[in-house]
């Protein structure tokens, strides 16, 4: 059992048992959760169904095998099926998954191989098969702010900044630019914009969602859309550079308990529709062409399988006449269902499924179900249906491509233009005692890892699913923040310098110090405190020693959530969060950096759309909920035209959550809680220094027979989450004496498996080694209750280091050892 979920489970039974939960349950049907259509609100027509399409798909429709119908509700991931196997199986889309490459390229890759392997798919699924006419695919990425999959793509700020701007009209501007620059490169359907309330601050998609207020959602949804697909009716889009969209994710994904991802949304119906349903309204009556089905669930009912959610209320109350997709393989948690069958979620309303390495498996039980009368010919129709219309109105069934592989289009002059506007008009001042603007005539040090690195201000889903693994030459059209600070302080006469670790020779006039959150997404990114690197302040260490110095320092913060940083606010002189940025790093220095007189250039814009947390404790701090105290309210934001004094701020987090940890299990010498490093007696154990730190490992030598070391303690954790989400356990380690028999890799007292070629080989050299979290799923180990994540068992001899063990996000460079590939 994870940390805290005992509590969780206790909290549950008390609050099920309670009478407020008798009033905010609505009626259930053999334990799903069934929403009552007459509370919802209704949305109209959109412009989809017209007599001529609908007379061309009931004619396609007629020529089409079952096998072709149900094609057409199965989705594959490019990494996970070749094109030739559309011969096959005639699967009606692709997607290219957040860390998915194109064919025959690596991951990261620029425009064309993305364009090619559009074409390869297209050209055997348009090829005549007997006399059914060919039915083109529709191509799904995850462009969530740009079309950020594809290097020398714009990159634009994540939403939790955008929602900051309050600005509509420019949100239409950057859907409209995502949408050239994701036609550009093959794919033909957006995966946004989400719609989600971020309710819970540790939640790791936080940064998905415009605000915790459904008012600003709501007011952001239409445009967003529009901006992808243009107006409803539009003809052949995608010959005008447009794309489909998908509203996400349907419904309550940031109302989750506890802010665990793919959790349980845990309120009343009035409540779920006053809060979480209040972007789709408008993104329906916009025309969004596609909505995307929630992994989470409605008080214990998933979302996949809700028929009185997506069928009753989605198409039937508010009308939506496009077509439902899932998320990455969400039907296989449907109770009762696998990966590679589940009846239910499509008898539910799901129309297309995604599933990206199960395709096959659910292509063949679906036929099957429909074969038996499981699932009716109705249901299948009506989701074939739905799928043709989105491919007609979006203009599929014209070859013309005008602007796929269209040079001048990706990370183009105007795209990087609106980037830079909403860079600076995402901007939230939070603290300024007067060193803003900053003169461009002044002698600038520019401080902290954040600085000059185009990872950490563009975070996850940018390149690879959890942002990681980037470096600057990724973005050759992008610009740090240091670039652009430099840049603006050349034109006024100063000079800037960088320093990652804030050293200097002459005393600067002033430092801007650049510093934040890692890149991270869904699940990885879910933290137990909002307190920032509790354990671990270098930022503050570096804040403080500038302020000893006497130099006045500019915090630039960057983050895809409010944090507790009262004591790096403290430590500042000036506080600026900048939230995700992106690719255009000089939006930043459009607003603190004045002119030669220090006369602001752009004043600050942006106000808070989430509230800032007094204490790491206020995870659910949202404006209207009982006792609300906020240290910035929901609103809040100083400018140069209106400045505000920020007194001294209490630096006790209020809250330990160490004991909450279930990722990091071994850094810098150290077994975090509630971890703890335990030896059998045939092993010794000694601190040397790490690859990076004094006595930053632990050296291990097996000294007589069979033994084992462990790394648990503590209720068992449950890792099934990140094991389905292609996650895996680093191990950071130098051999010192090579094994000379079997080595094994286990979790808790699950089968372990064959590392032994790990343990041998050179010596001396410290290395990292990745293995996928779903070997050991494979192997047998129940991932949902594992009491120790990192056991080795070997017998001597056997000597190695071992200086860091942590769950982190690569799948491209994992291993499954000892397995066939």
């Amino acid at each position: 059992m994870r940390p805290g979920l005992k509590l969780l489970l206790s909290t549950t039974m008390i609050w099920a048992a309670s009478p407020a939960f008798a009033q905010h349950a609505p009626t259930t049907l053999s334990g799903q959760q069934v929403a009552n259509p007459a509370k919802w609100p209704t949305a109209g027509s959109q412009g989809l169904v017209d007599p001529a399409t609908e007379k061309f798909i009931t004619d396609l429709m007629a020529q089409m095998t079952l096998e072709e119908k149900v094609g057409q509700m199965i989705q594959a991931d490019i990494g996970a099926m070749k094109p030739e196997e559309l011969r096959q199986y005639p699967l009606g889309s692709i997607l290219a998954g957040g860390s998915s490459p194109p064919l025959g390229a690596p991951d990261r890759s620029p425009q064309m191989p993305w364009v090619e392997t559009a074409k390869a798919f297209r050209a055997v699924a348009m090829e005549p098969r007997g006399k059914h006419a060919p039915i083109p695919l529709i191509f799904g990425i995850d462009a969530v702010h740009g079309n950020n999959n594809v290097i020398g793509a714009t990159i634009f700020p994540h939403n939790v900044g955008l929602g900051a701007m309050h600005d509509p009209a420019l949100i239409r501007r950057i859907g409209k630019a995502t949408a050239e620059e994701t036609a550009a490169t093959g794919p033909d359907w957006a995966f946004g914009p989400t719609l989600a309330v971020p309710q819970d601050d540790r939640w790791g998609r936080s940064y998905e969602g415009y605000s915790e207020d459904p008012a600003v959602v709501r007011s952001y949804a239409a445009d967003m859309i529009l901006g992808l697909q243009g107006e409803p009716g539009t003809k052949d889009r995608i010959q005008k550079g447009l794309v489909a969209a998908s509203a996400k994710h349907f419904l309550g994904d940031g109302g989750t308990f506890e802010g665990v991802d793919q959790g349980d949304t845990r309120v009343s119906e009035d409540e779920l529709i006053r809060t979480h349903a209040q972007g789709y309204v408008p993104a329906i009556q916009a025309g969004t062409l596609t909505v995307m089905a929630s992994y989470s669930s409605w008080n214990g009912a998933k979302m996949h399988g809700n028929k009185s959610l997506l069928t009753d209320v989605l198409k039937g109350r508010m009308g939506f006449e496009g077509f439902v997709v899932g998320d990455w393989n969400g039907h296989g948690q449907v109770p009762g269902c696998t990966k590679e069958d589940c009846a239910q979620t499509f008898n539910a309303g799901l129309d297309m499924a995604m599933a990206p390495d199960s395709w096959k498996g659910l292509f063949e039980s679906t036929v099957r179900h429909a074969k038996d009368g499981t699932i009716p010919m109705a249901r299948i129709d009506d989701a074939v249906r739905r799928i043709l219309r989105v491919k007609a109105k979006l203009g599929l069934f014209d070859p013309a491509r005008p602007y796929e592989g269209k040079a001048g289009v990706l990370g183009n002059a105007e795209h990087r233009a609106v980037a830079r506007e909403a860079v600076a008009k995402s901007l939230v001042l939070l603290k300024n005692t007067g060193v803003l603007p900053v003169k461009a005539s002044a002698n600038v040090l520019v401080a902290g890892p954040g600085a000059d690195s185009m990872a950490q201000q563009t975070g996850g889903w940018t390149l690879s699913w959890q942002g990681d693994g980037n470096d600057n030459s990724m973005f050759p059209n992008g610009q740090t923040i240091f670039s652009g600070i430099a840049e603006a302080v050349k034109a006024g006469g100063g000079t800037a310098t960088l320093s990652a670790d804030g050293s200097f020779t002459a005393k600067p006039d002033v430092a801007i110090v650049v510093f934040g959150e890692q890149p991270y997404a869904e699940m990885r990114g879910d933290i137990p405190t909002l307190e920032f690197q509790p354990g671990d302040k270098q930022a503050l260490a570096l804040l403080k020693k500038l302020k000893a110095a006497g130099v006045p320092t500019v915090s630039v913060f960057l983050s895809g959530r409010p944090l507790w940083v009262n004591p790096e606010i403290n430590a500042s002189d000036a506080f600026v969060a900048a939230w995700l940025p992106g690719s255009e790093g000089a939006g930043v220095a459009d607003v603190i950096i004045g002119d030669k007189a220090g006369k602001p250039r752009k004043d600050f814009n942006g106000t808070l759309s989430f509230s800032w947390p007094k204490t790491a404790g206020q995870f659910t701090l949202n404006k209207g909920k009982p006792g609300y105290d906020p240290l910035f309210a929901l609103g809040y934001g100083l400018s140069y035209a209106k400045p505000g004094k920020v007194a001294v701020l209490g630096e006790d987090p209020g809250f330990d959550a160490s004991s909450l940890n279930t990722s990091v299990y071994f850094a810098k010498g150290v077994t975090p809680k509630p971890f703890s490093f335990a030896t059998e007696s045939k092993i010794t154990r000694a601190p040397i220094d790490g690859p990076q730190t004094q006595e930053g490992a632990q050296q291990l030598s097996w000294t007589g027979g069979t033994a084992r070391l462990s790394i648990g303690g503590g209720a068992p954790i449950n890792l099934g989450r990140e094991a389905n989400g292609d996650l895996s356990l680093a191990l950071t380690y130098r051999l010192d004496r090579a094994a000379g028999g079997p080595v094994t890799l286990g979790m808790g007292n699950g089968k372990g498996l064959d590392a032994t070629s790990l343990f041998t080989g050179e010596t001396g050299t410290w290395r990292t080694v990745k293995i996928l979290l779903k070997c050991y799923q494979q192997n047998g180990t129940d991932m949902n209750a594992v009491s120790a994540p990192v056991v080795v068992t070997a017998s001597d001899p056997l000597v190695f280091s071992l200086s860091d063990a942590r769950i982190v996000s690569d799948p491209a460079n994992s291993i499954c050892p000892g397995m066939p590939k």
